[in-house]
């Protein structure tokens, strides 16, 4: 069990990671700007999850002016709104794509070995969380693949976007779970002894710093998938 001030710390974490996401979509839905690519509503929301303040920043910066509002008063075209394949911010947004995918797949899986008890013979090791989040992280990440590149092709709603999808999307969420599982494992086998109960706020300040290592780790392999042409660049707005 983690001591009591890491746990008042892992909670001010987890708020400011929620405040942040609050932040951000009370920007989109009650300040009425709409992404042009509809599935960012969800992505830039999710990514302040984990990326707090940071999430905020760039989507101020950058995130906001993709909205069909800014571009609108901005007189921007959306046909002519993308940047450089391997840019920063293209990189970026191919990342935290694939990140919030991921989030809502390792949370979904977390909470269902909690709720289940699942084990693997008669310890309750990393392996079931493994066995459950890696496919719905993978689940929900061609789900948000889908949804940037069947409205990109007119395709929507039609199955041939899904092939590429999983082609585009299943290194970027590879990689994004080799960085959260790494860190998991660390703070499972190595930092806390005996390992932190899921249903505790220091578990969750622990999976937040992973999917932070996760970013990390998926930013070069999204970089390498645009530049050879693999993943779809997103509409940035310019």
């Amino acid at each position: 069990m983690a001591p009591h001030w890491f746990e008042l710390a892992a909670w001010a974490a987890l708020g400011l990671g929620f405040a942040s996401a609050l932040v951000i979509a009370a920007d989109i839905v009650l300040l009425g700007n709409w992404q042009h690519m509809p599935i960012m509503n969800l992505v830039f929301p999710l990514s302040a999850l984990y990326m707090g303040p940071v999430a905020v920043w760039a989507y101020f910066a950058r995130g906001r002016r993709m909205s069909h509002r800014q571009m609108h008063m901005r007189g921007v075209d959306p046909a002519s709104g993308h940047e450089a394949r391997d840019s920063w911010w293209q990189v970026s947004l191919s990342d935290s794509h694939c990140g919030a995918g991921c989030v809502l797949g390792d949370i979904g899986g977390e909470w269902v070995v909690w709720a289940t008890a699942w084990m693997i013979g008669s310890t309750a090791e990393l392996g079931p969380e493994y066995i459950l989040d890696l496919p719905l992280a993978w689940t929900f990440g061609i789900a948000f693949q889908y949804f940037v590149i069947a409205p990109l092709r007119g395709q929507l709603g039609q199955l041939a976007p899904v092939r590429d999808a999983i082609k585009s999307d299943t290194l970027s969420v590879l990689s994004f779970e080799i960085g959260l599982f790494g860190w998991m494992a660390l703070a499972h086998y190595v930092i806390w002894k005996p390992p932190l109960p899921i249903d505790s706020s220091s578990h969750w300040f622990m999976m937040q710093i992973g999917m932070m290592v996760g970013f990390l780790t998926s930013w070069p392999v999204n970089r390498w998938l645009l530049r050879r042409g693999v993943k779809e660049p997103m509409i940035t707005g310019g």
